[in-house]
């Protein structure tokens, strides 16, 4: 049985300045999706929200939204009135809800983001807590569509936990933009990608976020192996034309405009398919120090409140600390008292001799909007010097995903993920002994995360992360340390641990050292989530592929076609292609089986 389609976009195209977003995209949004939209930084995720929420018109095109069905828009940045209340928010909401049935449902939705007092000022709350209401305000008035950009930043796990239980029980269909690999895992059961990569600018996938990974690098890779067949083709047909071909009779004509349309398409295949991935690379101080930062019984409050007793921690080189905890339960307080930024109230903060300390906040207050990239990128000139050469601005910024032409855009129109690539940027020239990174991952794609990852993860100095990308979390940490908000503290060996503990509703009693037993640190490490579907479907796609092959040899050696060498070439080709896939496999199995040995 079908379902009803409640919103769709026929060829919607939108530019910004001279830049395509994307053209002629067509798709449409049914009862019961639940969507993820995904897509690199600059390719118009956020923009085509607003285009389904009504908020934007398209240059091109059209948005239909069927009769009587309402939509909920959360915006990556909410804004509320000054100097309202929470209660005063969500009742604004709510101007075609009955007037004697607004309060019960704005108390209703309140209860539901586990807001504790309705008359709690807007302006005093935290930005997980600006952005619950933001959700709850959308939710008071029952959309039937629910659309929300990067909805998980600023939530601490908790509130994407609380998010993920309200998504999958709320809305009759949504489309989520996020990066968070594990919250797409959980709520998504149909993915897009907004990519120029793809033919039609967009890759759809029923299912999970695994999946999705599955079936991409699977049309990936179809498209990849066209490509190579378009261009032994265009590769023909200029041999041809080059011979001197005259268009004398029409047949001739025909061959001559087809190889025109074919060298056109695959110049368009190869544009599409020139894809890149920030260049991020942090550089450590070499210090041979084993002591690098040592915390004894750190305590601090802030507005009277008790956020940290008793603290031990010891970062040594290699030692990676992800530091978790509810909104408000100290996390960036802890950060600065570790930096130096605030006095602790009680302990000691030991740094080596001439420590050098890497500092990244969540804020970005320091990136004046009125500057121009050029400028933010490189303060003193055309060039910056990182590991000891110099490198042209320009080529600086490329390694960043920047455009030339954006060098002089002032800082100020560039997006979150663009700005948070300035930020990474500006680290990198910095050798460090120690970084100390809150939210780092905020607006940047995946893409850019699994880099950031990868650098981070190689980082032999001391590291101290606060995020709540929990894939991050669990890849990159060397132990967990988990505020509670009441002051006390507890160490994990990772996040699985920390997770399970949390299930249970209780956690090991154990003192906070910073540093995981040794026992447990010689525990090896869980594979991911998507790690762990890709191993238990590892036997199948290898059988699988194994048999492409014995198929793709049969056809080759098909008597048939033994005279015809350019069905020969094409199914050998096919061939190898096939071969380097079961040899891949084969390598990513024993990959992820060493992981667990």
């Amino acid at each position: 049985m079908s379902r009803p389609l409640l919103l769709s976009c026929e060829a919607i195209s939108m530019a910004y300045g001279t830049r395509s977003l994307f053209d002629d995209l067509s798709f449409g949004l049914f009862e019961g999706d639940q969507a993820g939209l995904v897509g690199p930084n600059g390719s118009g995720k956020s923009t085509l929200l607003k285009i389904l929420a009504g908020v934007t018109t398209p240059d091109r095109g059209s948005r239909s939204l069927r009769g009587g069905v309402r939509v909920g828009y959360v915006p990556q940045d909410p804004v509320f009135e000054a100097g309202r209340t929470v209660e005063q928010v969500v009742l604004a909401a709510l101007g075609g809800v009955d007037e004697a049935d607004r309060p019960g449902r704005a108390a209703q939705a309140l209860g539901r983001a586990e807001f504790t007092d309705g008359r709690a000022a807007v302006d005093t709350l935290s930005g997980g807590w600006r952005k619950r209401l933001a959700i709850a305000r959308e939710l008071a008035a029952a959309p039937d569509i629910l659309l929300m950009d990067e909805p998980t930043n600023h939530l601490d796990v908790a509130g994407i936990l609380w998010l993920e239980d309200v998504l999958t029980e709320r809305a009759r269909a949504f489309v989520v933009v996020s990066h968070d690999r594990y919250f797409l895992e959980h709520v998504a059961t149909r993915m897009l990608e907004l990519n120029r990569v793809y033919p039609a600018g967009l890759f759809e996938s029923e299912g999970s976020y695994s999946r999705f990974l599955a079936r991409r690098d699977e049309a990936l890779r179809e498209q990849a192996a066209y490509q190579e067949s378009l261009a032994n083709t265009v590769r023909r047909e200029i041999e041809w034309l080059r011979r001197g071909a005259k268009a004398r009779s029409t047949k001739a004509k025909g061959r001559i405009k087809e190889a025109g349309r074919l060298i056109e398409e695959l110049e368009d295949s190869r544009a599409r398919g020139l894809t890149a991935t920030a260049g991020i690379d942090f550089a450590s101080a070499q210090r041979r120090t084993r002591r690098l930062l040592v915390a004894r019984g750190l305590t601090k409050s802030l507005g009277g409140r008790r956020l940290v007793t008793g603290l031990d921690l010891v970062l040594t080189p290699g030692t990676r600390v992800g530091l978790i905890g509810p909104n408000g339960s100290g996390k960036t307080t802890l950060l600065n008292v570790l930096s130096g930024e605030l006095p602790a109230d009680a302990g000691v903060v030991e740094r080596a001799d001439g420590l050098r300390l890497v500092r990244f906040t969540q804020e970005r207050a320091g990136l004046d909007p009125a500057l121009s990239l050029r400028r933010a990128l490189a303060p003193e000139g055309d060039a910056v010097v990182w590991q000891g050469r110099s490198v042209h601005v320009a080529s600086w910024a490329k390694r960043f995903l920047f455009r030339p032409e954006q060098l002089e855009v002032p800082v100020g129109r560039l997006s979150g993920g663009e700005q948070a690539r300035i930020l990474i940027a500006r680290l990198m020239r910095e050798p460090a002994d120690v970084l100390i990174l809150d939210e780092p991952t905020n607006d940047l794609d995946i893409p850019t995360l699994e880099v950031l990852e990868d650098s981070l993860a190689e980082f032999d100095g001391g590291l101290v992360l606060v995020t709540h990308d929990r894939f991050m979390l669990e890849r990159v940490s060397t132990v967990i340390l988990a505020l509670d908000g009441r002051g006390g503290t507890e160490t994990f060996a990772d996040y699985a641990q920390w997770e399970a503990a949390r299930d249970a509703g209780e956690a090991p009693a154990r003192k906070a050292t910073g540093r995981a037993p040794e026992r447990e640190r010689a525990r090896p490490r869980r594979l991911g989530y998507v790690e762990q579907r890709e191993w238990d479907g590892m036997e199948r796609a290898i059988l699988e592929a194994e048999r492409a092959v014995e198929s793709c040899r049969r056809a080759a050696d098909d008597p048939a076609i033994a005279s015809d060498p350019t069905a020969l070439q094409t199914r050998y080709a096919a061939l190898e292609t096939a071969q380097g896939e079961v040899d891949r496999l084969y390598a990513r199995w024993a990959e992820l089986e060493a992981k667990q040995a």
